[in-house]
């Protein structure tokens, strides 16, 4: 999710009376301190992408107005609530501290974490093991972080998985060593088996009436469960 703040100080000559100015650059300075530190308090799979300026007024005046942007990736929905609600109390108290006017608003188009469904990866893990594919540990899959994808928003809306898989290289995801790696001859090999191993768990799902319960059951649960937790935190 995206949150934007705007700090509207009071403008006064920085030289001859600055007492009489309200500075909104001190007031966003001490939000992102509040923020760095609340760092600590995050869970593991919690990220925040540090501020960006947006625009700035300030040069002899004391701080008119600010502008930031602040990127955050819970590992949880219920973890971007509780990060929101600590924000913007932080965003509250620079704001009394400095006596800033301020104005947040939220992302028009925030990623939900994905949604693990245990029965739906378990047919996939299945055919893939059939095709020759490792897997790293169940638990790692169903409760490790999913990044930022909108394949998450989908999974609250209707079952999914969302499985990553070896291309024939040990680069990093995200930059340019992998980038090349996956248009690599080598790497289509790995694509094709991870295709095939999906098409055979989307034909189970079609033929098998008792594995879509399962599924549709284990969606079920998943949904209260973030529902839950949402109320609780």
């Amino acid at each position: 999710m995206s949150v934007t703040v705007k700090y509207y100080g009071k403008a006064s000559h920085a030289a001859a009376y600055p007492w009489e100015g309200v500075n909104a650059l001190d007031a966003a300075v001490l939000a992102y301190n509040n923020l760095s530190v609340l760092r600590q308090q995050m869970k593991p799979t919690w990220r925040v992408h540090g501020m960006n300026v947006k625009y700035l007024i300030c040069k002899q005046l004391s701080g008119l107005s600010l502008w930031k942007e602040l990127r955050t990736k819970p590992g949880f929905c219920y973890g971007l609530f509780l990060v929101t609600d600590d924000r913007y109390l932080l965003k509250r108290l620079c704001n009394f501290w400095r006596k800033c006017y301020v104005e947040i608003k939220g992302g028009a188009h925030d990623y939900y974490n994905v949604l693990p469904n245990k029965s739906l990866w378990k047919a996939y893990v299945e055919n893939g093991e059939k095709l020759g594919i490792e897997f790293i540990s169940e638990d790692a899959v169903l409760n490790g972080s999913s990044g930022s994808t909108d394949f998450g928003n989908v999974s609250f809306v209707v079952p999914g998985i969302h499985p990553y898989f070896y291309i024939g290289s040990d680069a990093l995801n995200h930059t340019e060593q992998y980038t090349e790696a996956a248009g690599s001859q080598e790497a289509q090999f790995y694509t094709l088996r991870t295709a095939k191993a999906l098409a055979m768990t989307a034909l189970d799902v079609i033929f098998k009436p008792e594995l879509l319960e399962r599924i549709r059951e284990d969606f079920k649960l998943k949904l209260q469960e973030e529902e839950f937790l949402n109320k609780v935190e």
